[in-house]
């Protein structure tokens, strides 16, 4: 393990369990011996994980049990997502509940008979103890081995008529069309309005997650129905987030969820998914209510992943552990005396009524730093005096750093870069997100296929269907903010290289290429989880960059993705609020805008050119067109700027050639559905064009 790139599989390393990488290594040896195989899945930061690790693989009598009977091997899911989704399905299907650590058994054929997620090491907590359940396992593999195996043969086949129940849906209707209305959306809403929390914003009760594709969707919601409670219930779940514990007050950035309803005690880890995600959220959110806070949050978030989540070469880390001096929590916590010691009597208590700092504490008798109210922001005094004791928590143990770099949360993460910059305007921003690009063309591409991720100088796993899209749809917000044809060429590059390894014949995507490792059963991802699905991130890119290109064929795939799965799409509409996005820009209408500048304007501050990038001349007249496009709240609208002859845009755009300047004069157009508007050379024209877009 300790030769491994994984740092979830290194921290391993010194536990008496004899570990294998998942490998041929390992599997052979379960072949040849016979024995079962102990699967073990998790991440770097997870609190349970590490948990187990301690109680349980660092025990003698436990790792005797695993190293003697079994054959224990280590897979971190964020290398390995196609193992933990297929045998996470398995283990939801067993036991109607998953999470990791993931433990499943499986037999030297690779095909799950019992699993669960984390289990003590001795009985309690009325779960039993993996020592009792490994020797139960290992008696049972010696005496009543046919029995386990027809269980095992059970839940194989019902993996596999999962995939293959979907792909036949999607070959009856692939020459359909979509077969779903908005009344798909509108009984998604009506789910979410059903579970709103009204009183502290989110959706349901204690845990809470932030899960920002449904604020996201609400918006999208809010916009197409003109339904204002879409809208307030984004906002107060915003809001109520930014105040709660679940937000790191003192250096910016989400916490992974809320143990209780209130979003006031977190876990503590912070996963560079739910940055991405709620940036996102509350960036649109801004866009369409230019609410101020709003965007301090944004800028707040995105602020932590600069300093904190950012490896020196560009790219975007994974992960801050919840742990640190061996407990969850440690490095965020404070206690009223730490407080008025480090800020003064007088300081000390206006911020602890700010931020409700009691001396029993909130959690375990210390504080989880909350505000009492968002509003009013915070006076300069309250400022200092958070930035004081940041610094006195930089001297703190600070929780590890995951340093993988993957390709999907890049991807995500340089949309939320990409599109702040374009809306705030902030070349830095952009440089962030450009940045990130260019890391990955440099570093995870391998003889012309894209990898999953990096780490100490090496990338050496295939990428899997969330990496390719979701790099596809950065690439094209990258595009759309800086207009830079690199941007372009490369969003689509990887659209030619999604469709060839992943497209399945009757639509939509398979999750691993046609290049990868046979496994048990084929592996679809279409459910939501943390993160939106790579079905649902290829469905909408897919068409974006169809609209965009004028090419109907990408635009059909995309299309395609959400016929192949309208049958999940509209029996649980919230399972698959990214898929009723896709939905949502499929149904329309879908403006095509492009801003054409004069020569010898300079570039808009909100898109300047990539450093030595000649193919994006400078252009500045078309500022003010392309400042109504930006501070707009428009989902369904493309966008390119034509920057005249030699820009490298018009192969890749052909309507840019009728599309020029007029008398000398920045101008705009907007074509809608197929049909376009007068081109207007003014900022109070366009705005008025675009009202209902």
């Amino acid at each position: 393990m300790i030769a491994e790139k994984s740092p979830y599989l290194r921290q391993h390393a010194h536990n008496p369990v004899d570990w294998y990488p998942w490998g041929e290594e390992a599997l052979a040896k379960a072949r040849r011996e016979d024995r079962p195989i102990f699967l073990s899945i998790g991440y770097s930061t997870c609190h349970w994980c590490h948990v187990m690790e301690r109680e349980s693989f660092m025990h003698p009598d436990t790792a005797r049990l695993l190293n003697e009977h079994f054959v224990p091997i280590k897979v971190d899911r964020e290398e390995r997502p196609d193992l933990d989704h297929l045998y996470m399905t398995a283990v939801q299907a067993m036991t109607g509940t998953g999470g990791w650590p993931l433990t499943v058994f499986l037999t030297p054929q690779l095909e799950p008979f019992f699993g669960g997620t984390y289990f003590p090491r001795i009985n309690r907590w009325g779960r039993p103890g993996l020592d009792t359940l490994l020797a139960h396992i290992d008696e049972q593999w010696t005496s009543r081995r046919g029995q386990l195996n027809e269980i095992a043969a059970s839940v194989t086949e019902m993996l596999r008529r999962h995939g293959s129940r979907v792909a036949e849906t999607a070959q009856s209707s692939v020459d359909a069309e979509l077969g779903l209305t908005s009344q798909t959306l509108d009984d998604a809403f009506h789910t979410l309005r059903r579970t709103f929390d009204e009183r502290w914003g989110g959706f349901g009760s204690a845990p809470k997650f932030p899960a920002p594709h449904q604020l996201r969707f609400l918006l999208r919601y809010g916009r197409r129905a003109q339904e204002p409670q879409a809208f307030e219930m984004v906002q107060r779940t915003l809001e109520a987030m930014a105040a709660g514990g679940i937000h790191d007050h003192l250096e910016g950035g989400f916490h992974r969820y809320s143990t209780d309803e209130r979003w006031l005690v977190p876990h503590f880890e912070k996963m560079l998914y739910d940055q991405a995600g709620l940036a996102l959220a509350y960036l649109e959110a801004w866009l369409v209510t230019h609410d101020e806070t709003l965007r301090f949050v944004t800028e707040d978030i995105l602020s932590y992943v600069r300093t904190r989540l950012t490896d020196p070469q560009g790219g975007f880390c994974s992960a801050e552990d919840a742990d640190s001096e061996g407990a969850e929590g440690t490095f965020y916590v404070w206690t009223s005396d730490e407080i008025d010691l480090h800020l003064g009597r007088e300081l000390g208590e206006r911020f602890r009524r700010s931020f409700d700092v009691t001396p029993e504490g909130n959690w375990e008798g210390h504080n989880v730093l909350h505000r009492i109210a968002l509003r009013p922001p915070l006076d300069a005094d309250l400022i200092a005096a958070c930035r004081r004791l940041r610094e006195i928590r930089a001297r703190r143990t600070r929780p590890q750093r995951d340093e993988k770099i993957i390709v999907a949360w890049n991807g995500y993460m340089i949309s939320a870069f990409a599109r702040a910059g374009r809306a705030f305007a902030e070349p830095a921003y952009l440089a962030a997100a450009a940045s990130a690009a260019s890391f990955i063309e440099a570093h995870l591409w391998s003889a012309g296929r894209l990898l999953r991720h990096y780490h100490d100088g090496a990338a050496t796993v295939p990428a899997y269907l969330e990496d390719y899209a979701y790099l596809g749809q950065g690439l094209l917000d990258l595009f759309e903010a800086t207009f830079a044809a690199n941007h372009l060429e490369a969003a689509v590059r990887i659209a030619g290289e999604l469709r060839r390894l992943f497209e399945r014949p009757g639509g939509g995507f398979a999750f691993t290429g046609t290049d990868a490792e046979p496994l048990p059963a084929p592996i679809l991802d279409i459910h939501d989880g943390a993160l939106p699905s790579g079905n649902s991130v290829a469905a909408l890119f897919l068409q974006r960059l169809g609209h965009l290109l004028g090419d109907t064929s990408l635009e059909a795939c995309g299309r395609a993705a959400i016929t192949a799965f309208r049958e999940d799409l509209a029996g649980s509409p919230t399972s698959h609020l990214a898929l009723a996005a896709a939905l949502d820009f499929a149904l329309g209408p879908v403006s095509e805008i492009t801003i054409a500048a004069p020569a010898g304007d300079a570039m808009p501050a909100a898109a300047p050119a990539p450093a030595g990038d000649a193919s994006v001349p400078a252009r500045a007249a078309a500022a003010d067109l392309l400042r109504v496009v930006a501070e707009r709240y428009l989902p369904n609208v493309v966008l390119a700027l034509h920057a005249g002859e030699g820009a490298g845009l018009e192969s890749l755009i052909p309507r840019l050639a009728s599309q020029p300047a007029i008398e000398g004069q920045a101008t705009a157009y907007v074509c809608r559905q197929y049909a376009c508007l007068l081109p207007v050379t003014d900022a109070q024209s366009l705005a008025a064009q675009l009202e209902g877009h």
